[in-house]
């Protein structure tokens, strides 16, 4: 299992929220790209980010940090969070992101999904953001009707989804496990937990359910849990 230390970017800044709610905000980093390059250096195979002006108001505000990071590594990232269209896809990609995860759009444009998995493949992850069981979009800010686990049924085509459980975000509690497992046994594609995993118990919990990364925020920042230790204990 892979562990992928995550660096959420709002206003130019690597930040946390708790539940994703804008108000609940702390700010780790005024120079993302420097964090960036410290998880490299701790180990990390593989990177997060997320676009929160972008999931918040549709359309990318930190591409030019995103370029920054993307060179700066040698391992590669993923990149979530306003991607809405082919364009924008196409933009992301363009900047050197190993995979861009589409969210609300796969939701709301089941055909974009379609389109983008024929044009890129692998390159493409489905990010499934979920609370009571039910699928959010809109930088979490509507609750569908769609039940996580029938609509990661319907991405057949994709090769990653990532579920996050939003009520355990940025909590320091764990992961809900559970509804991970239940994505996990529901599809072939390698799922990877998200949302307060925050000891080495959450992770080897995540990967006794099958699931094939870890994402890894707040935990990391605050020092709650190290991620050598993290990734020792995923492998």
């Amino acid at each position: 299992m892979q562990i992928l230390p995550a660096i959420d970017l709002r206003g130019g800044k690597c930040v946390n929220l708790v539940q994703g709610i804008a108000t609940q905000e702390t700010v780790f980093s005024d120079v993302p790209v420097e964090m960036a390059r410290r998880w490299q250096a701790e180990g990390a195979e593989y990177l997060h980010l997320v676009d929160l002006d972008g999931a918040f108001q549709g359309e990318s505000a930190n591409l030019h940090i995103v370029r920054e990071i993307a060179n700066a590594l040698d391992m590669p990232v993923q990149l979530g969070g306003g991607i809405r269209t082919l364009e924008q896809l196409d933009a992301v990609l363009a900047l050197g992101v190993h995979r861009a995860i589409l969210g609300t759009a796969a939701l709301k444009q089941p055909s974009l999904v379609k389109q983008a998995c024929a044009r890129y493949g692998e390159r493409i992850a489905v990010g499934i953001d979920a609370k009571d069981g039910m699928v959010a979009t809109d930088g979490w800010l509507e609750v569908s009707q769609k039940p996580a686990v029938e609509f990661a049924r319907e991405m057949a085509e994709v090769q990653t989804l990532i579920y996050t459980d939003i009520k355990s975000d940025g909590m320091l509690k764990g992961p809900n496990v559970g509804a991970t497992a239940c994505i996990v046994d529901a599809v072939s594609a390698d799922v990877i937990g998200s949302g307060g995993v925050t000891s080495l118990a959450d992770v080897e919990a995540l990967k006794q359910i099958g699931a094939s990364g870890a994402i890894i925020g707040r935990a990391l920042y605050t020092g709650a849990l190290g991620l050598g230790d993290a990734i020792a204990a995923a492998r």
